[in-house]
Parts: structure tokens; sequence; C-alpha cells
């Protein structure tokens, strides 16, 4: 794991990111690329690592609620670069900022693929929530980051 964690301060760096998580997250269910994003990208923390090609191979979004609570979203690894440990880095990243934001939880929406990556991250399983699509079955999780 040599590559560092970078935060997203452009536009073509956002829609590079877009295009990992469309690749990752929607691609294989037929959805667009629209569905890989939403009106907050300007108002959250995209996260990323890229590789020695400048390709990005990880990224993940924080965005802030209400509540001091955030809100973890469009966490997605390339699938060549899966189980090398870039989704735990980028997801202490954006704790980090969060605690920096003061943010008191962080709540995010796991697959049922991901509950044990973020379960061993120190997330808590609320409830299961929705089915994306009909397809994917989804999870509250949340961990909260006071006194931490």
């Amino acid at each position: 794991m040599k590559f560092n964690v970078q935060l997203a301060h452009n536009d073509e760096t956002i829609q590079r990111i877009i295009q990992l998580r469309y690749l990752i997250l929607r691609q294989d269910w037929q959805q667009s690329i629209e569905s890989a994003t939403d009106e907050l990208e300007a108002t959250s923390y995209n996260a990323y690592i890229e590789n020695e090609n400048t390709d990005i191979i990880a990224c993940g979004r924080l965005q802030i609620n209400t509540n001091n609570i955030g809100q973890i979203r469009f966490m997605a690894v390339a699938k060549s670069e899966q189980g090398k440990g870039y989704g735990e880095k980028i997801l202490q990243f954006l704790e980090e900022k969060a605690k920096l934001l003061s943010l008191e939880v962080i709540e995010l929406q796991a697959r049922e693929n991901a509950l044990i990556f973020y379960e061993k991250q120190g997330y808590q399983m609320v409830e299961k929530t929705f089915s994306l699509w009909g397809q994917i079955q989804h999870f509250l999780m949340s961990k909260k980051l006071i006194g931490l």
C-alpha cells in the first residue's frame, strides 16, 4: 500500500472519481453514470487514491448531514486492487476528516457483501434498510467518533 489518500479539489478529479464509482457500483447492474453522483458533490469531501499511472484505484465520499452526523457514500475500489487495504485507507482518511469537522457519528449504507469490512472498521449494524434496484440489500451502519 504505497499510495496516499488525497482530497479532490477540482471538477476533473471528481469526474474521474465518478467514473470509478460507475465501474464498480453501477455498471454491472446496467445503471447510468448519473446514478453514481448526486447534487451534494460540491459540499462533500471526496477522498481518492491514485496509482503510479495516475489512475484512480479507490475512492469514498463524506457528506455532512444534520445533527453532527457524517455519511460515507460511494466507497469503491478498482476490481484489480480489492483486498489490498485501499478501502480501509480511504475510510480512515474520511473518519479523520469527520473528526476535524467535529462530527459525532458516521453513518453509511453498506451493501450486504461489505458488512464484514465495515464491522472490522468498528461500524455497528443498526438495521436492514433498502434493496437497491431490487437486487442489492443495504444495511444502515453507524460508528461513534466521540472519544476516539
